[in-house]
């Protein structure tokens, strides 16, 4: 079992990153509409659907806009008012949330193409491993989601700067990351554009 497991609360937690202003798509990403349901409601459903036991939800841009008009369920809600300082400010509210979790599942919620096959194949994965941490991969490349063990969270928040998430954190420590293959069951490609929705 993943080397967080082990110690303390057995829980893994989903983070959804939803607090961009969405500059290039004209609104806050987490508001746009996909397939029925907007993209913050769709990350909530999958991350809970893959086997996370609780779901924290980052908001930023337009959070009180968000928190009226999507369906989120059970999910805890944190509010980033420092969101226009980058990805890594959001990322870092979603850790500190997670509370004495044994780990936590990072994901964005301009991903729609992650499944919850995904998400419960890369638990399964961390779970078996004795590495701390989880990354998917498509084709072989490291993309999103990720899972962060609890032990790794400190170091992971210390190095955390401007709009790149944990990415300068996992080049630095590929000794602890297990690579786990998810190509065969969805993708990772951002909405970033109207143009995006267009072409799914």
């Amino acid at each position: 079992m993943g080397s967080d497991a082990l110690a303390g609360s057995d829980a893994v937690v989903g983070v959804v990153l939803a607090a961009g202003g969405g500059r290039r798509f004209g609104k806050p990403k987490a508001l746009v509409r996909f397939d029925g349901k907007l993209l913050v409601e769709r990350a909530v459903q999958t991350l809970v659907a893959g086997g996370c036991t609780e779901v924290v939800v980052v908001l930023g841009a337009s959070a009180g806009d968000v928190r009226a008009q999507a369906e989120l369920g059970d999910a805890r809600v944190v509010v980033n008012e420092d969101w226009q300082r980058g990805m890594s400010t959001s990322l870092r509210a979603g850790l500190a949330a997670a509370g004495d979790a044994a780990a936590a599942v990072v994901a964005l919620a301009d991903q729609p193409g992650v499944t919850l096959e995904v998400v419960a194949r890369l638990v399964a994965a961390w779970k078996s491993s004795a590495r701390p941490v989880a990354v998917a991969t498509y084709d072989g490349a490291g993309r999103n989601p990720v899972v962060f063990g609890a032990s790794v969270w400190p170091d992971v928040m210390a190095g955390l700067r401007g709009d790149t998430g944990a990415r300068g954190w996992l080049r630095a420590h590929r000794e602890l990351i297990e690579r786990v293959e998810v190509s065969d069951l969805g993708d990772c490609t951002d909405i970033d554009t109207p143009e995006d929705l267009s072409g799914r």
